[in-house]
């Protein structure tokens, strides 16, 4: 278990110090991570309300931030390009985030051509019966999201990384809280970028 937690230590510290630079990405993982805690508590009791709240703000959110406000230019902290750190990237790089948001957005045209997919379903007969089909649709969505690419991980690298993988997406909603509550802090200060990031790197080497 000492290999399994330290794997996981080193898959969130790569997430962060190279994924996440700018505030901005920071605050909208915060409300993102907010809206899954929320979207987890809700999970048992209503699926489908917690996958629109899922997908509709906390994956749009947290995708805004990846996509329209991380510097993809050459990363002199960590001393990466854009292309290497895509490379190495053990879960949904910018190009296989691409494929899954695709894939979600289309996702309810399977209702609009057939609306009891292929009968798992009754045909929805009013717009909210339509909007819980298709946060029913999201959840599966998502669920094949993780375990895809779990299973990826398996074949490409061994058991033990994809199953650290699976627990670093399921629990990132509780860790990012506690590494960025203080992001929409540092906005309003005007902070566009985590300078302390450069500190984090030097405390990592030393240790």
């Amino acid at each position: 278990m000492t290999g399994f937690f330290e794997l996981l230590r080193v898959q969130r510290w790569d997430d962060h110090r190279y994924y996440h630079h700018s505030r901005i990405n920071q605050s909208l993982h915060l409300l993102s991570a907010i809206s899954f805690v929320c979207a987890y508590a809700l999970t048992f009791n209503d699926p489908a309300l917690a996958a629109l709240i899922g997908w509709l703000v906390a994956m749009t959110s947290r995708q805004i931030g990846h996509f329209f406000f991380e510097p993809k230019d050459y990363d002199v902290i960590n001393q990466a390009t854009h292309d290497y750190k895509e490379e190495i990237k053990v879960g949904y790089n910018l190009r296989r985030k691409m494929v899954l948001m695709t894939i979600w957005a289309l996702s309810p045209l399977v209702l609009v051509l057939n609306p009891t997919i292929f009968g798992f379903c009754r045909a929805p007969a009013t717009g909210i019966e339509f909007a819980r089909h298709v946060g029913n649709l999201w959840l599966a969505v998502g669920l094949g999201g993780l375990l895809f690419r779990t299973a990826q991980l398996f074949l490409l690298k061994d058991l033990q990384t994809g199953l650290v993988w699976a627990t670093k997406i399921i629990t990132d909603p509780f860790h990012d809280i506690k590494l960025y509550y203080k992001a929409p802090a540092h906005l309003l200060k005007g902070h566009l970028f985590d300078t302390g990031l450069i500190d984090d790197l030097a405390q990592e080497v030393a240790e």
